[in-house]
């Protein structure tokens, strides 16, 4: 029987965004507007960046990042198969082909040595996508220095790593752009809505131009553009979470210390590694169980232990891809963890009990004996 529910994400939305979003909707001005700009330059702020070009989704934002470095029909891009599909659906969306390179067992990213081997069998690969999985931030000096050698342009995606360092930088501020999302299960959300940040002016102005109809000027089109404008609604939750973000990520890193504590040396279970330099910012927290993974979910279940399976297999495996003849892909890492890794909940709303109560939970599970 369940004894209680412990949920994988929740979303933290306190009075003073309730208050906010109140306000505007008293104004009048709810579509794009002076609320968006605050936000953008806000966020862009954060990271490090000069600039922030909102958007109205993650995934827009990693298609716009794409388009404004120029990836196009006939370009190839470098990105990972372990992973949410929007990706490189992005890179798709571009008329761009993905290249799957494998991942390090040990932090989930991209191995650069697995970019390299890419970059010299597909020269017309024209950039590489990187993507701080779970919160932890990728290897990026090792990334910039394979980029360099084979003319690549690095573009971040951290739909999960708001907040997260490398040696003291922040993501999103490394590459030549970089794309963020704000989906409620991130380490802070606008409902929905994403960001595109650069420290390039002319690449800001096209990603302008791109989440507008091509327009800057009202109705007046340079270009091919989207309607992948957000709205005030959704920059006044962003602005006020992003007040509390900090906050969030020292809860996250609180709640995910608990944890490593209490499962390190549990048999069947390895936890989060991190590396030396880097503040990992555990969007997820995201243990490898290398055997019983099927027995200890169905364990959690009935304990009322919430849990994610991110991602049960790698993009290419998926029918879209393989119709689309990645069927001879193959990254024997990514393949691995995809059947061993599983999520468990970190969020800031967790009391110190629901803490205990998973590690407990845990503790009592004897793989394939669950």
């Amino acid at each position: 029987m369940t004894r209680c529910h412990i949920p994988i994400a929740k979303p933290n939305i306190s009075e003073r965004t309730k208050a906010r979003v109140m306000e505007v909707l008293g104004s009048g001005f709810i579509a794009s507007g002076d609320e968006v700009r605050k936000f953008e330059q806000a966020f862009a702020g954060y990271t490090g960046a000069t600039e922030g070009i909102a958007t109205s989704s993650g995934t827009t934002a990693l298609h716009v990042a794409l388009l404004a470095a120029g990836i196009g029909p006939g370009d190839e891009v470098i990105t990972t198969p372990f992973t949410f599909i929007a990706t490189s659906n992005a890179v798709l969306y571009c008329g761009a082909r993905a290249v799957f390179a494998d991942v390090n067992p040990a932090t989930y990213n991209l191995d650069p040595e697995a970019i390299r081997k890419a970059a010299r069998e597909h020269p017309k690969a024209k950039a590489v996508l990187v993507v701080h999985l779970f919160g932890l931030p990728c290897d990026m000096d090792a990334v910039i220095d394979v980029a360099a050698e084979y003319g690549l342009t690095v573009i971040e995606d951290c739909a999960q790593a708001h907040g997260a360092l490398y040696k003291g930088r922040m993501v999103g501020s490394i590459g030549l752009l970089s794309a963020f999302s704000f989906y409620p299960t991130k380490n802070m959300t606008c409902g929905e809505g994403g960001m595109v940040v650069t420290s390039d002016n002319e690449l800001a102005e096209r990603c302008r131009l791109l989440v507008n109809h091509g327009s800057a000027i009202r109705y007046q089109h340079e270009i091919l553009g989207y309607n992948y404008r957000l709205t005030n609604i959704a920059a006044v939750i962003g602005s006020t979470q992003l007040e509390d973000l900090d906050d969030f990520i020292a809860a996250r890193s609180a709640n995910a210390s608990r944890l490593t504590d209490g499962l390190s040396g549990l048999s069947g279970v390895i936890t989060p590694w991190v590396p030396d330099g880097c503040r990992h910012a555990f969007n997820q927290y995201t243990i490898k169980v290398p055997q019983g993974r099927e027995d200890l979910l169905k364990y959690l279940e009935r304990e009322g232990i919430g849990y994610g399976l991110f991602y049960p297999q790698p993009s290419y495996k998926q029918s879209l891809y393989k119709e689309l003849g990645y069927g001879d892909s193959y990254c024997p890492v990514a393949e691995d963890l995809s059947a061993q890794v599983v999520s468990l909940p970190v969020h800031p709303l967790l009391d110190e009990w629901e803490i205990d109560r998973i590690i407990e939970v845990i503790g009592d599970w004897t793989p394939n004996k669950g």
